[in-house]
């Protein structure tokens, strides 16, 4: 059977998987089906990293800045800003016309007690607040950051693209502990939550919100610019099965596959109906996470061991078909083509791989048979699962005491949390993909974090690090932070509080009719049928 006929043969299976039924040319102009990479199943964008959430925040919550094509800040909920006291302090006026989607107005104090929830749970947030000695709601449109010093870069951060995304609740959600999760999802965004139509592993929807005033700010780019809805309703359908999601799209049951196989993308490839453009123009970098509490990995030389067994051309094609133009490798903890990306440090990672070499170095290192639980998603085909699974191979080609958890993404979620050792349930290794928008310099970028319980999960000491990330918030010189960060790339990989797996440029699967996507991530404002 060739491609064309075993697509034709998957639409009746699409369809009975959606369960949705066919729209009219007239409803298909106000509705979008979605098909995301994995269950949403968390719905506290403060709670969890994980892509889903994040793009699910992005839908009912807005910020006070957004980023530009030059990650610039631009204002968004924000009319604007000023500095004072020599740049010691930071004053943000809210525009007048912004709304809940309950109808009450955005005020300041909903965004002072948006920010101290996030800042608990977002590692720039923690950095700010450290440098604030006071967030304080002047009236109902101002509020005001008083600093210990000048810090330039606060309307960036108040736009950052990384998880978790400082998004504007109401006062009374964002009171809530940032360690118990949010049931009231009251949002600030373009798009409201439809609660009473979710369905657990089959639906979630979201409607437009008609009060939803876009900024007059023209500037665009990635999160920056009206955020412009010309659907009432989109609708996310999980389909599971990577051919059944693809014959859906072919036969316009669906609209658009976010994450599809190296696989999907192949099936999908002669279709002139279907684009399969690049998901976002920045790569995103794939990473072997160690857990340092735990042994083994507590031991740097153990962590060192594995480096001549990685082979990033194995991680990548393993997520990206054999395409070399889909991924890159000889990657740091910057992604290519980015400002700071440098080959600094990362001649362990060149030449012949050998993992006799590396079981002797485990041998040299004192590996002595410590249990290694390998963590990892086993629904995320187009990402996570791939890695988890080259990973699996190499540690088992490497003798070590392997045990091997596949969980679902919600499991997942939960399970990296804990910090317990093995025995009791705790975790060794993980690999994740990331966007490569939080890795662009060292503020945002959670691999090269160094605070010990504060730090992502695996919660690596590295003092060093965290000197160098403090040096380059506080230079003011570009040609300095390069250097800076070169230098905590070698650190990094001395250290190894994560090991670099490539990077890969992630495709997306819609129909062509659909035009003007914004190339971050998965949103849904500004994408229309042409």
């Amino acid at each position: 059977m060739d491609r064309r006929s075993f697509m034709k043969a998957g639409a009746a299976a699409a369809l009975a998987g959606i369960s949705a039924p066919a729209l009219s040319q007239s409803s298909r102009q106000k509705v979008l089906r979605f098909v995301p990479y994995t269950d949403l199943t968390i719905f506290d964008p403060m709670w969890s990293t994980v892509d889903i959430t994040r793009d699910y925040g992005y839908m009912i919550y807005d910020t006070l800045f957004g980023l530009d094509a030059n990650f610039q800040p631009q204002p968004q909920l924000a009319e604007g800003f000023l500095w004072g006291d020599d740049g010691r302090s930071c004053t943000i006026t809210l525009r007048s016309d912004i709304t809940f989607h309950d109808g009450e107005p955005i005020r300041a104090r909903d965004c002072v007690a948006s920010l101290k929830r996030w800042s608990q749970a977002a590692p720039m947030g923690a950095t700010l607040f450290a440098l604030t000695d006071e967030l304080v709601a002047i009236d109902d449109r101002t509020l005001r950051f008083r600093l210990k010093r000048p810090f330039p870069i606060l309307p960036a951060i108040l736009g950052q693209l990384s998880a978790p995304v400082p998004l504007i609740m109401p006062e009374r959600v964002a009171q809530t502990d940032v360690k118990t999760q949010i049931t009231d999802r009251t949002g600030s965004g373009p798009f409201r939550f439809k609660a009473d139509e979710f369905q657990l592993g089959n639906l979630a929807v979201f409607e437009k919100f008609q009060g939803y005033k876009p900024t007059p700010n023209t500037a665009s780019g990635l999160t920056a610019g009206p955020k412009m809805v010309h659907f009432d309703r989109v609708e996310w359908r999980r389909i599971p099965d990577a051919a059944t999601a693809a014959a859906a799209l072919q036969t316009g049951d669906v609209d658009w596959i976010g994450g599809p196989t190296s696989e999907t993308v192949e099936l999908l490839a002669g279709f002139k109906d279907i684009d399969l453009p690049r998901l976002e123009d920045i790569p995103s970098m794939a990473m072997m996470r160690l857990n340092a509490l735990n042994a083994p990995f507590d031991n740097k030389k153990i962590r060192q061991a594995l480096l001549p067994a990685i082979d990033q051309a194995e991680f990548c094609m393993a997520v990206a078909g054999t395409n070399p133009q889909n991924f890159a490798t000889g990657t740091g903890f910057f992604p290519p083509g980015t400002a700071l990306a440098s080959e600094a440090g990362l001649d362990p990672l060149k030449g012949p791989r050998s993992i006799e070499k590396a079981r002797q170095l485990l041998k040299e290192a004192g590996y002595a048979n410590e249990r290694v639980r390998l963590l990892g998603a086993a629904d995320s085909p187009a990402s996570t699962t791939p890695l988890a699974q080259v990973a699996a191979d190499m540690l088992g080609k490497l003798g070590l005491n392997l045990d091997i958890a596949l969980l679902d993404n919600a499991s997942v979620a939960q399970r990296r949390r804990s910090e317990e050792p093995v025995d009791k349930g705790g975790w060794s290794m993980s690999c994740w993909l990331f966007p490569g928008s939080w890795f662009v310099d060292p503020g945002t970028n959670i691999m090269l974090r160094g605070n010990g319980r504060n730090a992502w999960f695996g919660w690596p000491t590295i003092p060093k690090l965290e000197e160098l990330r403090d040096a380059w918030l506080n230079s003011p010189s570009p040609d300095e932070r390069k250097r800076i960060a070169q230098e905590m790339q070698v650190v990094g990989m001395d250290e190894l509080p994560a090991i670099p797996l490539g990077a890969i440029y992630r495709q997306t699967a819609l129909k062509k009719d659909l035009v003007d996507r914004v190339r971050t991530a998965t949103v849904f404002w500004n994408i229309r049928r042409g």
